[in-house]
C-alpha cells in the first residue's frame, strides 16, 4: 500500500492530522493527491487545468497557512474563482485558447490559503456555471464515479466526482442554483449551499446576487471546520452574514433539541417525484422521527407560486448576458458566436432583451418572495425536508438541446431541480446528505434547508444522521 492508498478516502481532517503529528508532509500529501488524479481520472475528466509544481513549491514553503487543514491538497472549481498566476477558463473554449492567467486571488481562495490547504489545479465545470451538468464544449464531459454512464451533476460537476473518487478530501465548489447540492447528490457527498453573506465574494463579485462559494466534501464535520475558515468577511462585503453563537465545529455533535420538520416530498405543484427520491426523503423523514424530532407535510406556501420560475429565470438570463462582457474583457477581445455555446448565447440573447422596468419588476417578485419564505421559518418551523433533485441524477447527454430548440435543457432543468433554487433566491442555507442509493447503486440525495443565518442547525441535524446511518464508508466502483 502507498499513501495515496492509506489517504485516499481520508477526510481533510484525519490528513491535517497526519501533518500535525509528522506523520506525513504537506508535499507527501500533495505527491499522493497527484499520483491518484493522474490514476484515476482519466475516465471521469474531472481535473482539467492543473499546477503540479507550483502546488509542490508550495507544499515545502514555509508560507502554508497555519490553519486546521494544514498542507492538504484541494481543487478549485474552473469557474469564477481566481488565483493569482493561474489559468481559468471558466468553462469556455476562448479563455481556454488565449490561456487567460489570473491576477488577483478571490477572496475565497485567500480563504482556503489561510486555512493551510494547498491548491493543486482546477475542476471541470460547464461554461457560464449556465446547466446542472457539467459538458462544456471547453473540456468535454465529466462523468460520475458511481457509474461513468452518468453526470456527476453540475454545475460543481467536477469538483463532486474528484471528491467522490478519492482524489483530495475536499473540492472548492460554488451554487447559483444548485450547483453544490446537485452535484453533491449526484456522487454522494455532503454539500452546503450556506446563507448569502456568509462567504466574502469580494473583490470582484457581489453578496446580492445568487451565488455563493463553498465546498463538496465527505463528511460533516470537514464542512463545519472548513465554514469556520471561511466565514471571514471581505472588504466592501454587500451583505454579512450574522456570526454565529460559536464556532461551527462545535454544532458537529451538538444536540439541536426537538426541531419542527416540513416535508415536501413532491413538486411544490403537486406533481411526483421520481421514486427513487421518494423513497430517500420518506426515509429521512423516518430516520428523523425516530432521532425525536416532529415531522409532518407541510412547506411555504410560496413555492406553490408557478410564476416563480420565471422571475428565476429573468435573473439568470442577464447574469449570461454580463458574463459575455465578463469574459470578453478576459480575453482582451470581442467573442465570436461560435466562441459561446449556443444554449448560453441564446440565454444572453434573452437577458439582453429585457428592460430596466422589466428587471426591476423580476428584483421586486424575487424579494416578495423571500419575505413570504421567510415568514415560514418566522411562523415557528425549524427546517425544511425534501428531495434534492425531483428526477434521478441526468445521463451523460441527457441535457443536450435537440436540433434548433435551445430551451430544452432549460425545460428539462426546472422540472427536474425545483428545490434548489428557491433558496438561492432567499438567501437561506441548504444542505444535500448523501443518506440513500438506488438499487442500481446511484446516489440519490436528500436536501434540508433552515432559516436564515443557521447553518448551525444544519451541521448539528446534519451530524445526527451521519452518526445514525454513516456514510463515508461507501465507495464508488472507480478503481
Amino acid at each position: 500500500m502507498t499513501l495515496a492508498d492509506d489517504t485516499q478516502w481520508m477526510d481533510a481532517t484525519d490528513q491535517a492530522a497526519l501533518v500535525a503529528d509528522g506523520s506525513v508532509t504537506p508535499r507527501e500529501l500533495v505527491d499522493a493527491a497527484i499520483e491518484r488524479i493522474e490514476a484515476l481520472d482519466g475516465p471521469l475528466n474531472s481535473v482539467t487545468v492543473t499546477w503540479w509544481e507550483h502546488a509542490r513549491q508550495l507544499a515545502q514553503d514555509d508560507e502554508i497557512g497555519t490553519g486546521p487543514f494544514r498542507g492538504v491538497p484541494y481543487l478549485i472549481k474552473d469557474l469564477a474563482a481566481h488565483y493569482k498566476g493561474q489559468k481559468m477558463t471558466n468553462g469556455n473554449v476562448a479563455l481556454k485558447a488565449e490561456g487567460y492567467v489570473s491576477d488577483f486571488d478571490s477572496n475565497v481562495v485567500a480563504r482556503y490559503r489561510d486555512a493551510g490547504m494547498i491548491a493543486i489545479g482546477r475542476t471541470n465545470s460547464p461554461e457560464m456555471g449556465s446547466v446542472p451538468v457539467t459538458e462544456p464544449t471547453a473540456h468535454g464531459p465529466c462523468r460520475n464515479p458511481w457509474n461513468t454512464n452518468y453526470s456527476p451533476g453540475g454545475s460543481s460537476g467536477g469538483a463532486a466526482a474528484a471528491v467522490a473518487a478519492g482524489m483530495v478530501p475536499v473540492a472548492h465548489a460554488s451554487d447559483g442554483g444548485g450547483s453544490i447540492r446537485l452535484p453533491a447528490a449526484h456522487c454522494g457527498l455532503v454539500g452546503l449551499k450556506t446563507s448569502q453573506g456568509r462567504i466574502s465574494q469580494g473583490p470582484d463579485r457581489t453578496e446580492s446576487y445568487l451565488a455563493v462559494d463553498f465546498a463538496v466534501t465527505r463528511t460533516v464535520r470537514d464542512s463545519a471546520i472548513l465554514l469556520d475558515q471561511l466565514a471571514v468577511p471581505g472588504v466592501g462585503d454587500s451583505i454579512i452574514a450574522p456570526p454565529p453563537a460559536r464556532p461551527f465545529a462545535s454544532e458537529v455533535g451538538a444536540d439541536p433539541g426537538r426541531l419542527r420538520i416540513g416535508l415536501l416530498d413532491t413538486r411544490p405543484d403537486g406533481t411526483p417525484v421520481h421514486q427513487d427520491n421518494l423513497d430517500a426523503v420518506s426515509k429521512v423523514a423516518r430516520q428523523l422521527e425516530a432521532l425525536g424530532h416532529h415531522v409532518e407535510h407541510a412547506f411555504p406556501a410560496s413555492f406553490a407560486d408557478e410564476t416563480f420560475a420565471q422571475k428565476f429565470m429573468a435573473l439568470w438570463f442577464v447574469s449570461r448576458r454580463a458574463n459575455v462582457d465578463i469574459y470578453e474583457q478576459m480575453a482582451g477581445r470581442p467573442l465570436a458566436e461560435h466562441e459561446i455555446e449556443p444554449l448560453n448565447r441564446m440565454m444572453a440573447a434573452r437577458g439582453e432583451s429585457y428592460s430596466g422596468m422589466e428587471y426591476a419588476g423580476a428584483l421586486a417578485a424575487v424579494a416578495k418572495f423571500r419575505r413570504d419564505t421567510l415568514q415560514w421559518w418566522a411562523d415557528g418551523w425549524d427546517l425544511l425536508l425534501s428531495p434534492t433533485m425531483a428526477e434521478r441524477p441526468f445521463l451523460i447527454g441527457e441535457m443536450d438541446a435537440e436540433g434548433a430548440d435551445l430551451t430544452g435543457p432549460i425545460t428539462k432543468a426546472l422540472a427536474a431541480v425545483p428545490f434548489t433554487p428557491p433558496f438561492n433566491t432567499t438567501g437561506q442555507p441548504a444542505i444535500n446528505l448523501p443518506l440513500h442509493w438506488s438499487e442500481d447503486g446511484l446516489p440519490i440525495g436528500v436536501q434540508l434547508a433552515a432559516d436564515y443565518g443557521r447553518e448551525d442547525v444544519l451541521i448539528q441535524v446534519a451530524s445526527q444522521l451521519e452518526a445514525a446511518h454513516p456514510w463515508a464508508h461507501l465507495k464508488p466502483p472507480c478503481d
